[in-house]
């Protein structure tokens, strides 16, 4: 019989190599399951990984889709860090894109120039209280955040569904779930003609050299860690447990408020209910696919969004289902857990 035991010194190569190896059994796994359906693996990894960057259109709808998975990854790994797993931010990106939503609605037919930077704040202080909530029950009662940052994202989904089909449905849009389109005061500014990138992603980048900065420079990011990797150290050294847990969810909430935003105020143009494709989800995975290390995250976003814009390609050129996205997405993170296991562990043989 085996038994997993821990290693006194997990390797520092493999712990980076890990993200590698995790791709590599995905395609693989991926080729498999692409014959399994009576597709041509090569030309269905060209299909998913190469005809979606073909064009400078492509190109910039990579980015597109990277910015808020990198945004979000950003605030979350700083949490898992310091082991607080908050696994809801697509909640608190929904409440986020309410919060900055609200805002346009209330000032449409206004030219007003800080419109767009107003619903930046209110999407960052919407989605920082959305991740308070859970901070408050773990500190106070000490609820598990697992579970309640999931429970929560329910809950925003059901307002969402509440304010698209009750007070801020568009009157003349057909009876569909929707607010009304923002107007141009409301968008963040086209940077290239002919594509959707705009000016959030001077947010998502500072956000990068921000976390960077934190993460390389500050010495509350040292107690965060330390909190993490070494509970007991932590204590005697007097860090704040219960600062690290309020911080940890109440920024990893903003950083995904602001991404709502971006999302609402950029692309969608407007609040329904597809504002988001599972991307608070998503930058869990890409979180650990980069090591929860803010350039490792940049990396890891633009892969996800290959995958993101590959599903979407494979579903027209190749007739596949919408999931085939999230079985790539759930294979990717699979093996990278599974990778993490035997690099933190070894196979001991236990005599009977």
């Amino acid at each position: 019989m085996h038994l997993l035991e821990p290693r006194p010194y997990p390797s520092r190569v493999m712990r980076w190599t890990a993200p590698l190896i995790a791709v590599a059994a995905t395609l693989i796994v991926g080729s498999m399951l692409f014959l399994a359906l009576g597709k041509d693996p090569l030309e269905s990894f060209h299909v998913f990984f190469v005809q979606p960057l073909e064009s400078s259109y492509g190109w910039s709808e990579l980015l597109i889709k990277a910015c808020p998975l990198i945004l979000i990854a950003q605030g979350l790994a700083l949490g898992f860090k310091a082991r607080i797993y908050n696994i809801g931010a697509e909640g608190q990106l929904i409440v986020g894109a309410l919060a900055g939503g609200g805002v346009a609605i209330a000032m449409e037919g206004s030219d007003a120039s800080w419109i767009v930077p107003a619903m930046v704040v209110a999407g960052a202080i919407g989605g920082a209280l959305w991740g308070a909530i859970p901070a408050l029950l773990k500190t106070r009662f000490n609820a598990e955040e697992t579970l309640t940052t999931l429970m929560l994202s329910y809950v925003a989904n059901h307002l969402l569904s509440y304010m698209v089909n009750g007070p801020w449905r568009d009157p003349e849009g057909m009876n569909f779930p929707q607010s009304i389109m923002f107007s141009d005061s409301a968008l963040f500014r086209i940077l290239l003609e002919g594509s959707r990138v705009n000016t959030s992603v001077f947010i998502t980048l500072f956000a990068i050299v921000a976390f960077w900065i934190f993460n390389a420079r500050s010495f509350l990011h040292f107690q965060i860690e330390v909190g993490g990797h070494a509970p007991a150290a932590s204590l005697y050294a007097g860090f704040s447990s219960k600062r690290a847990v309020w911080l940890t969810l109440v920024l990893s909430g903003m950083t995904a408020g602001i991404a709502g935003v971006g999302e609402i105020a950029g692309p969608v143009g407007q609040l329904n209910l597809n504002i988001s494709p599972g991307y608070g989800f998503a930058a869990i995975i890409v979180a650990y696919l980069g090591r929860l290390h803010a350039l490792g995250i940049v990396l890891a976003g633009f892969l996800m969004a290959l995958i993101y814009l590959g599903g979407e390609a494979a579903q027209v050129a190749l007739q596949l289902p919408a999931a085939i996205t999230g079985i790539f997405q759930g294979m990717l993170l699979f093996f990278l857990l599974g990778s993490d296991v035997f690099i933190d562990n070894r196979l001991r043989r236990r005599l009977a």
